[in-house]
């Protein structure tokens, strides 16, 4: 596993936000986290963030500790992780106390607006930081939880390893806060957070030049493409390349994004997920079905 991090990591690769494996008793598996990272792997992709899609929000924290030990032991040398805590204060601060014992260079602060301000993120990150000893990625996933000057000051204060914007528009081209945001930090730590479907619009309008990907985890080399044609001017190409990946979004958008691609991994044969792990639960047969054939239809034209 790589242990270093600068921003210009962002730039060589998809950041890929992956489910994460479980056997039937709940327990994190070693054996299909090792294939779904070494498929990711071997379509390019070495960055890969466990956040909302592996469920940080439910892990426990006697598990935390086990959870990173496997990660980085099955990781590439060159792969990047970089784990989720939180989202709640108490729970982070117990999570940094582990985190501090270990190579991961940076971590996620999940967000939440249930118990929060932006004046109370400001000081969570700023005490976090000053636990653990390195910068961490603000995730700024809903209007409200964040505003300018927070963000700000946080990268001010070199708090910020990067951020990871998601908040969703019904237009991702008119967006104030991410505009403000992008001409205010530098946006090199900026990464468009919400997959394929809006990182044209986010690199072309407000010059963020990467992106967080769920998706790609079943398609790693044609997220990776998508990436590579952006760099490159070739918006034409990256569009084309964009439009494949909505069907299996599509479903993400209308039932759940973290648990239809736990299923879809799973049902496209990459690795076995397992249950989904509490709060949530299982997709029903129908929705699983239409789960698999775009699963299916994505990994075989991963591999066309």
């Amino acid at each position: 596993m790589q242990t270093t991090f600068s921003p210009a990591d962002l730039r060589r690769s998809v950041i890929a936000v992956p489910p994460l494996c479980r056997d039937a008793n709940f327990k994190s598996s070693a054996a299909e986290n090792a294939k779904l990272i070494k498929h990711i792997e071997a379509g390019g992709v070495n960055i890969l963030l466990y956040g909302g899609n592996a469920n940080f929000y439910n892990i426990s924290l006697s598990e935390y500790g086990s959870v990173l030990a496997q990660l980085e032991e099955v990781a590439a040398k060159d792969t990047l992780i970089i784990p989720a805590i939180g989202p709640f204060f108490g729970t982070a601060m117990d999570q940094v106390e582990i985190l501090k014992g270990t190579r991961y260079p940076t971590a996620m602060l999940l967000p939440t607006l249930a118990v929060s301000k932006p004046e109370g993120v400001r000081e969570a990150v700023l005490r976090i930081v000053e636990k653990l000893g390195r910068p961490i990625v603000l995730y700024v996933k809903d209007e409200g939880y964040v505003n300018l000057e927070v963000v700000k000051s946080l990268v001010a204060a070199g708090a910020v390893s990067w951020i990871k914007y998601a908040v969703v528009r019904q237009d991702p081209a008119v967006d104030p806060l991410l505009e403000a945001i992008s001409n205010e930090v530098p946006r090199e730590l900026l990464v468009s957070g919400i997959g394929e479907q809006p990182a044209i619009i986010h690199w072309k309008k407000f010059g963020v030049q990467a992106f967080t990907a769920g998706c790609v985890c079943v398609a790693p080399n044609r997220s990776q493409e998508l990436l590579l044609a952006l760099q490159a001017g070739e918006f034409d190409k990256a569009e084309s390349l964009r439009e494949r990946f909505l069907p299996l979004e599509d479903l993400r958008n209308a039932y759940s994004p973290i648990q239809v691609l736990h299923h879809a991994v799973k049902l496209a044969g990459i690795a076995e997920t397992g249950p989904q792990l509490p709060l949530l639960s299982e997709l029903d047969a129908d929705k699983q079905a239409a789960i698999a054939r775009a699963a299916q239809d994505a990994l075989a034209w991963s591999r066309a």
